[in-house]
């Protein structure tokens, strides 16, 4: 099987791509804005690397690479910088219209989206909820939003009579080890040092939080999954416990105390606008609102189950965010304190910078 893969390197990429490496049976072709060293990692060796922008309109290098394809995997999509909401649209949502576009102009029969737990509108309660649960996003989340804008995407996509199978996948909080230093750029200020995250004492949060999470390795298991049996439709995939407060209190070594989201927001948006750090405000109201996965259609359709349960999850994440891990890809690349302040004076901070 020839599959085409975008968003390659990213954190779910690489884990998709050590698992069709296991397989040896697929010709994977990586698409990616800047593709990795191929001797860098084991996963990367034998991949087919096309460089492709697709926040950018150019579509013939994207429709030379699905060409021939029996499966296009969506995995491409950006969370920085965090103050330029038209380029991560344009990258979100118009890199999937142009990725649907390649698809139908190339009679793909068969793309699977990566979609997410952040697509959903805001729970009622905290029961977990099927595929048919809304997909209106959470209002003041750019990521929701995106996400949202693009399930509608493939509504359309399924409504016409292209022939192309669409499989949907919505996972909760994606976690592994190697993305620690992604996360890092991605949440904290350059100037904080990966160990600030063994040397938490008190974790100032609303104890409300509760969160589905699962790991990079298990979203790729179903990813396969879905390949093989051409999967048609929606799955949520998430592992058990839900991570509460407590849980990441618990992982961080730190004293859970009670701040009301609110104030939490507040606190967050008010560094964001100053600058100070790269997480937008509208990360808290997503984590108040997702709801928690039911994935029993995953089970009993796939036959998928995850191999890793939350709590194991979220203390791999943190640890790998604590030593600064990595992967050798320039997503998942090393972060250090002395890197962030260089790529601080020379491009600005990663939350406004320029994509090049």
């Amino acid at each position: 099987m020839r599959v085409v893969v975008t968003g390659a390197s990213g954190n779910v990429g690489t884990a998709l791509l050590r698992r069709l490496a296991q397989d040896g049976r697929h010709d994977v072709v990586g698409l990616a804005r800047r593709p990795p060293d191929n001797g860098g990692a084991s996963a990367y060796a034998g991949v087919e690397w096309v460089a492709v922008d697709l926040s950018r309109p150019d579509t013939e290098v994207l429709r030379a690479a699905v060409a021939g394809a029996d499966a296009v995997v969506h995995l491409a999509w950006g969370f920085q910088p965090s103050h330029r909401e038209p380029y991560l649209r344009s990258l979100g949502v118009g890199g999937t219209s142009r990725v649907i576009d390649a698809v139908t102009a190339c009679g793909v029969p068969h793309l699977v989206h990566m979609s997410s737990v952040g697509a959903y509108s805001p729970k009622q309660d905290d029961l977990p909820v099927a595929e048919t649960w809304p997909t209106e996003g959470v209002p003041t989340s750019m990521y929701s939003r995106h996400k949202a804008a693009a399930e509608r995407l493939l509504d359309l996509l399924e409504q016409g009579d292209s022939g192309t199978t669409v499989t949907r996948l919505r996972p909760g909080i994606v976690g592994q080890r190697s993305a620690g230093s992604a996360l890092l750029r991605y949440g904290l200020p350059a100037l904080v040092p990966s160990g600030v995250v063994g040397r938490v004492p008190v974790l100032p949060v609303d104890r409300r939080l509760v969160i589905p999470m699962v790991h990079a390795d298990d979203v790729a298991d179903a990813v396969v999954r879905s390949l093989e049996a051409k999967a048609q439709g929606a799955f949520n995939l998430a592992a058990a416990p839900a991570i509460t407060a407590q849980h990441v209190a618990d992982a961080l070594g730190a004293r859970l105390v009670h701040v009301p989201s609110a104030a939490v927001r507040a606190a967050v948006s008010g560094s964001w606008h100053a600058r100070v750090q790269p997480l937008d405000p509208g990360w808290i109201d997503l984590a108040f609102a997702v709801p928690l996965l039911d994935t029993t259609r995953a089970l009993t359709e796939l036959g998928w189950s995850p191999t890793r349960d939350a709590r194991s999850v979220l203390a791999e994440t943190l640890d790998g965010m604590r030593d600064a891990d990595s992967a050798h890809s320039p997503v998942l690349r090393p972060r250090t304190v002395a890197g962030g302040l260089l790529r601080a004076v020379r491009r600005g901070p990663v939350s406004s910078r320029r994509v090049t």
